[in-house]
Formats: structure tokens, sequence, C-alpha cells
């Protein structure tokens, strides 16, 4: 067993994936506002890493505001064929400009367009003006459409990292990643379900 939490994670997901999950990547944000007042969407983990669990996001969302006065948020995947779960908590962080382009190149082209034309989370008047500005990228955009200086990468740095495997009797198998004292490290418990 990986004495690190996203070699694990990883691993899950691999599975996941093997195991017919439509997008295993996809991850429930948990953000709040500075008054504390939750909300949560979903997202798509782009990057797993030692560092921790990237996704990107336009940079005027609401998860970003929230993120901006309470830079702490948890992810939780669920993976229902597979009878898992997996919740990491810790402190966000916006990933460098340049991880940002580079995860921005790795989306499809309809991505890139979507993104590009979306006021993420304003009030739209009707959905025709939303088509109309997606067949107007997609008219004066080739296949290179550039990084949108509003649009970034996020970085959740766990603190903690919750594996959750169901049994038939009820008997679930939860085993708690904390990281150790100064941040270097990690502590394995198991818990009772």
């Amino acid at each position: 067993m990986s004495a690190h939490p996203a070699d694990l994670l990883r691993v899950w997901l691999t599975e996941a994936r093997e195991a017919g999950v439509r997008m295993p990547e996809a991850a429930t944000l948990s953000t709040a506002s500075a008054a504390g007042v939750p909300s949560a969407r979903a997202v798509s983990v782009k990057r797993i890493d030692e560092r921790g669990l990237a996704f990107g996001s336009s940079l005027r969302s609401r998860k970003a505001a929230e993120l901006s006065v309470n830079p702490r948020g948890a992810l939780t995947f669920w993976w229902e064929p597979a009878g898992r779960q997996v919740r990491a908590e810790g402190r966000m962080e916006e990933a460098s400009r340049e991880e940002a382009e580079e995860v921005w190149s790795e989306r499809g082209r309809a991505n890139r367009l979507a993104a590009i034309v979306s006021r993420q989370g304003e009030v739209l008047g009707d959905r025709r003006d939303l088509e109309f500005a997606y067949e107007q990228a997609e008219a004066e955009h080739g296949e290179e459409i550039p990084c949108p200086s509003d649009w970034g990468v996020y970085r959740l740095v766990p603190e903690a990292v919750e594996f959750w495997q169901e049994d038939e009797r009820r008997l679930i198998e939860r085993e708690l990643f904390t990281r150790a004292d100064g941040g270097e490290g990690w502590t394995r418990v198991l818990l009772y379900p």
C-alpha cells in the first residue's frame, strides 16, 4: 500500500474507468462563502499528483469568488458501479498561469469554445444568445484557441483524504490519510463505518 493518497486515488480512478464509470474524473467540489454559506457543483479533475487535485474554471465564477474569500474546499468522487467514494479536504490555491495554459490546451475544441462564450453563473436572458455566441466563436477560431485571461486552474492541496469502499453487510471499509505535522508525509488510520 502506498504511503501517499495520490497513488491510491490514481489506482481507484483507473479501476473506476475500467468498471465503466462515465467520466470517473468528475467530482463534487464544495466551497463556502466568507459567511460560511456552502455551495457544491461538479468539476472535472484534470490532474492528480503529490501537490493535489487540479481542475479548470472561470476565474469569474461563483466558486472563484468563494475561494478568494475562503480558500478551503472539498472534493468528493462517487463511483457507484465500484461502490467507492473518495473525499479530499484542504486548502485551495490557484495554479500558475503556465499550468492553466497547459490544462486549457488539453481540452477539446468544443470545451474551449464553450468556455470563452460562457459568462459562468450570470443570468442568461435567452438560450439563443448563447447559441449565437458559440456559433460566432466557432466561425472566428481555428483549432488554436488561446487561453482566456479569466480562465485558470485551481488545486485542492489536501490535508485529509478518505477512501470509502462499500461492503454488502454495510461494514464499510474506510481509510483516512491525514497530512502529518509539518506537511511532510501522511498518517493512515482505519475508521469505523
